[in-house]
């Protein structure tokens, strides 16, 4: 596998699966894998990939190997060599820093690229078929996978890179070993005629690794065949001037088209007959100067300006009947090749089943459609089939994605303030738990004593004459000692654990039985709306009948100048629902957390006991059911008044 992923560092942004052209990357549980298969080594990904992790096969320890057991080996390098190693003015020195790391002979490629252009030129003026140039190995490739159709339109030709092989074998022998070193990480499995190829990143790994700098080496010219014209090569449009082709946009009839998007659409109107008369010159990078091999960072034009430099530089100064009696020498060497057709296109699933992934990630209409190009791909509908073949997951999707974190936010918080209520309830139900013994206990020993208190203040009360001094005194004995036997039966209701005596009944009469036990006052408005479908509830109606009289009673004595008092009847399929609010005073913010706790009242001094709301909380609670309330104390944030909502289940669980 020549390019690989680095688990531990993909952090799952998709730039892999944009900038991949074959769309050779496999999206599983997050993680971006490379499949080998469908891979055409253009190192697209690992030039965009921020994180470090797509990288590709290094093998420099193979070339390592290969220089201690063979004494004649042979590097040959890119015509693009200048632009990545600009900090080495002159190739003279490049040349001696090679030779240092035990290469017999160091050429270059540009002599293989001005052999084939020649070719490649008689191919074009001599046949009436229009060809597709086939020196970029990833083109190649991909023509072959995902292009078959096209593979008899590439030109039958050799690659610079093993042209020059062949002329390397050709002049110093048969055995010569041969390594590749250049910008493009495919050559490393281009041709079997080389025996290795690495990047130029990897020739500075060994240089440094062997520490070989310019200052201890000793500059060498390149060995025979220097190359010519073909130093340009590794720029767009570098073939078409390399053989001197016309590029005249009116006469000429080559089209030039470089980079992922750019020779992808060439193909597919090629492909469909949308262009006709003209062959094509494909590079999948922006020029070989911008291939994966090297250095990162470095700027697209800088590097085209120091490799025009460096051709013109060596236009000047070469020797033209050297180079002339090398290019007669090799003008024969058979440099043809056959492309065969490896397809690995990928049947398009059916409309039903990519529609069927399109509503799954919330594209029902065609406007959901985004196209956004967020997931690495072009269209919703592409991703959709990359996910119907295995190669992308719905979360790749970006708009769902956020429209998913945004429900999980929403369902978090809704859950987060369930939680909350039930802590809020489950502390509340602990508390008056532990009250309710407490109340008990209380009311157990206060009951005998003050039964007898009681009794013996009504017979001395009875007793005494009417102009007796002390009736007054013993009538507050009495009226005080009244009070202190509602207290304490209050205690007695409040703690009680009887069980509810569930029966069927309709919440509409509960209601009004409450209200005729109650003394309404002239000025209370009380009006019942009844919303319900379905009355009838499994209750305890003098349990609820008691509760509903305290919230009733507490609303009455909220508005002493007088008000409205509004009853709501509401239920749905299973519960049943009872809210009674007030134009009142309201309570405060700081006392409505504690208002159903047992003894707070916000009455005065010997008007409440601070029982009612407790009793009404528990039995409520005993129903399974809940009681909230909700109030504004505040007359500048509008009305004032409270209102407590009581939600009944309407069977008995």
């Amino acid at each position: 596998m020549l390019v690989y992923t680095i688990k531990e560092l993909c952090r799952t942004c998709y730039t892999c699966v944009r900038e991949c052209p074959a769309k050779a990357i496999r999206i599983v549980g997050g993680q971006a894998e490379v499949i080998d298969e469908r891979c055409i080594a253009c190192g697209n990904c690992t030039k965009v990939c921020s994180q470090g992790a797509k990288v590709f096969l290094n093998t420099t320890d193979r070339v390592v190997k290969l220089l201690e057991n063979d004494s004649r080996v042979a590097a040959i390098i890119a015509p693009s060599f200048p632009a990545e190693f600009f900090d080495i003015p002159d190739h003279h020195v490049l040349t001696g820093m090679i030779k240092s790391l035990g290469f017999e002979y160091v050429a270059e490629v540009s002599f293989g690229a001005d052999l084939v252009a020649d070719r490649y030129k008689k191919l074009v003026s001599e046949n009436k078929n229009y060809y597709i140039s086939s020196d970029c190995p990833s083109i190649v490739k991909y023509i072959k996978l995902y292009h078959p159709a096209l593979v008899d339109n590439l030109a039958p030709i050799v690659s610079p890179m093993v042209a020059m092989c062949r002329v390397i074998r050709e002049k110093y022998g048969k055995d010569t070993r041969v390594v590749f070193i250049g910008p493009c990480i495919a050559k490393k499995a281009e041709s079997t005629e080389i025996d290795e190829a690495i990047t130029f990143t990897e020739l500075r790994e060994m240089l440094a690794h062997r520490g070989i700098t310019p200052e201890n080496s000793k500059p060498l010219d390149f060995d025979q065949p220097v190359g010519g014209r073909g130093a340009i090569f590794p720029v767009a449009r570098g073939l078409l001037q390399t053989a001197k082709i016309s590029d005249n946009a009116i006469t000429g009839n080559i089209i030039a088209a470089e980079g992922r998007i750019d020779f992808q659409g060439a193909l597919k109107e090629f492909e469909a007959g949308l262009i006709k008369n003209q062959h094509m010159e494909l590079l999948c990078c922006e020029g070989c100067i911008m291939g994966p091999g090297l250095s990162k960072n470095g700027k697209q034009y800088n590097r085209r300006a120091l490799v025009s430099s460096y051709a013109n530089s060596k236009m000047q100064n070469i020797d033209s009947d050297s180079w002339q009696k090398s290019f007669d020498e090799f003008v024969e060497l058979d440099l043809s090749f056959r492309h065969k057709p490896e397809d690995h296109r990928v049947d398009i699933p059916d409309e039903n089943d990519v529609n069927e992934v399109l509503i799954k990630m919330g594209k029902k209409t065609k406007k959901d459609q985004l196209d956004c190009g967020a997931c690495g791909y072009e269209s919703c509908v592409e991703h959709a089939i990359a996910i119907k073949k295995g190669l992308a997951e719905v979360e790749m999707c970006l708009p769902y994605t956020i429209e998913k974190l945004h429900k999980s936010v929403k369902d978090l918080a809704l859950s987060n303030e369930k939680l909350s209520s039930m802590k809020q309830a489950l502390k509340q139900s602990e508390k008056l738990a532990h009250m309710g013994q407490l109340s008990a206990g209380i009311a157990h020993e206060l009951n005998n004593p003050l039964g007898v208190v009681i009794m013996y203040s009504n017979i001395l009360l009875e007793e005494s004459s009417a102009e007796d001094p002390v009736r007054e005194d013993l009538k507050l004995i009495v009226e005080q000692a009244g009070r202190c036997k509602k207290i304490v039966a209050g205690l007695l209701n409040f703690a009680r654990k009887n069980q509810v005596n569930h029966q069927l009944v309709s919440i509409k009469k509960l209601v009004n039985h409450s209200l005729e036990s109650l003394i309404i006052p002239e000025n209370v408005k009380i009006n019942i709306s009844d919303f319900t479908t379905n009355p009838e509830a499994m209750l305890d109606s003098e349990q609820m009948m008691q509760v509903l009289t305290n919230l009733i009673k507490n609303a009455i004595d909220a508005m002493p100048g007088g008000g409205i008092i509004d009853i709501k009847l509401e239920d749905t399929l299973g519960d049943v629902i009872i809210t009674i609010s007030d134009t009142g005073t309201g309570i405060k913010e700081e006392d409505r957390v504690k208002i159903f706790e047992p003894f707070f009242t916000t009455k005065g001094i010997g008007h409440g006991t601070g029982l009612g709301l407790a009793t009404a909380y528990g039995v409520v609670k005993m129903h399974k059911g809940q009681i909230t309330a909700e109030s504004n104390n505040d007359p500048e944030k509008g009305p004032t008044g409270t209102s407590f909502k009581i939600v009944l289940p309407r069977r008995k669980e």
